[in-house]
């Protein structure tokens, strides 16, 4: 896995609450060393279709999809996804005031993880199970929209069919349901309206 391979994408929601009190991290390495700990990690994971979110606004990735080197991200917090060999892992943290110390810690845990195994502890990868967790179950409703017909069926139930009707009638900023709002963004993204 080489950091070439790795994509690069605008946080599309959080997972969870964000941190309020944020602390400096322990430790202080160059990007460089960084990204060359997490391609290693990945690659003992077999990693695929590696994704990486950062809080940064679509307009200011490059061409190539990697982040400008003068990008300001809205907060510190990074999304890491990928299948691996124990099924597709997810690591979301903003912990630290910087993003790239979070980058850093994640890739620092993934090392601690692994050396389980190394120390013959587990031999199946048992504990990845709790991150496999992390992706398997979502509080958000709007993750159970999955289908073009229960995206319709949201359209019917909010909107009596009419998209605009439905966005309209569950906006949050006119006093309509968060989580319902997101299923109708959701049947809009499914319907590709």
């Amino acid at each position: 896995m080489r950091y070439s391979d790795i994509t690069f994408r605008p946080i599309d929601m959080w997972p969870g609450e964000l941190t309020t009190y944020r602390k400096r991290a322990p430790f202080d390495s160059p990007w460089g060393r960084t990204i060359t700990l997490l391609e290693r990690e990945l690659s003992f994971l077999d990693a695929k279709n590696v994704v990486f979110q950062i809080a940064i606004d679509e307009r200011h990735f490059r061409l190539d999809g990697k982040p400008r080197a003068q990008a300001k991200a809205s907060h510190p917090g990074v999304i890491l996804a990928f299948d691996s060999k124990y099924g597709p892992l997810k690591y979301a943290v903003d912990t630290f005031t910087v993003w790239d110390d979070n980058v850093r810690a994640i890739a620092l845990a993934m090392e601690a993880l692994r050396k389980v195994d190394r120390y013959g502890v587990t031999k199946r990868g048992e504990q990845y199970t709790g991150w496999r967790a992390i992706e398997q179950t979502s509080s958000d409703p709007a993750d159970a929209v999955q289908t073009v017909e229960q995206a319709r069926a949201v359209l019917d139930e909010y909107g009596l069919g009419d998209l605009r009707a439905a966005m309209f009638a569950t906006h949050p900023d006119r006093g309509g349901d968060p989580d319902a709002f997101r299923m109708v963004m959701r049947a809009k993204e499914i319907l590709g309206a």
